[in-house]
């Protein structure tokens, strides 16, 4: 049985790919990049075997929890700045690797880590940002999976006010690939929501020029 609907009830395994038209952004979504079956499989295994750590971030001079869980994997096990907190880099497990050698295949890229976010439910969320430094983001590559409840992936642009907001469904099992200068023109949020939904494991595969 399937833990979580994947897309509409006369949809199929078939991998449906879909590029969006967005200036100075290169976003591709990839629905069942991963089958039922697959997905099942790894939400179940990386909600119990990924060392989740709650990080804290500092507002008006106060610690206060983010609101999500995160965790770091990776090639090295050297530091990794986030949220102001240096996190070690954990190493890649056999779960990650399959996933990370299904996604390389599809981009022709070699990831070199990896953030797991795990939202455990509505009230869980990420604001607006863009990701990488501001000297970094002008050729990244990040292949973002979900496994679980389907969230809104939310897209505005940085400075430009007369572009509007998009909104791309991220369900269980699909990929999201963000390329060229997409972090340096366009930021990025998980909205909050009052309904009563299902955990979320979102993976953020990454890669740096």
């Amino acid at each position: 049985m399937d833990l979580f609907s994947q897309t509409d009830l006369f949809s199929t395994d078939e991998i449906r790919k879909t590029t969006f038209d967005l200036p100075g952004a290169d976003v591709t979504l990839f629905e069942n990049f991963f089958s039922s079956e697959e997905s099942n499989r790894f939400y179940n295994s990386l909600l119990q075997n990924t060392i989740w750590e709650q990080d804290q971030m500092t507002i008006y001079g106060k610690q206060v929890n983010l609101p999500r869980l995160t965790a770091w994997y990776g090639d090295s096990k050297t530091d990794s700045s986030y949220s102001d907190k240096k996190r070690k880099m954990l190493p890649w497990n056999a779960d990650l690797l399959f996933i990370k050698e299904r996604i390389e295949k599809e981009v022709d890229i070699q990831f070199t880590r990896c953030l797991l976010n795990y939202y455990r439910d509505g009230k869980d969320s990420v604001d607006w940002h863009q990701d990488y430094e501001e000297s970094r983001r002008k050729n990244t590559v990040i292949g973002s999976v979900t496994f679980g409840a389907t969230r809104p992936f939310q897209l505005k642009h940085a400075t430009r006010k007369d572009l509007k907001r998009i909104s791309i469904p991220l369900a269980h099992g699909s990929l999201l690939v963000m390329q060229g200068a997409t972090q340096d023109n366009w930021k990025h949020k998980i909205p909050k929501t009052t309904k009563k939904i299902l955990p979320r494991i979102n993976l953020t595969f990454r890669w740096i020029k």
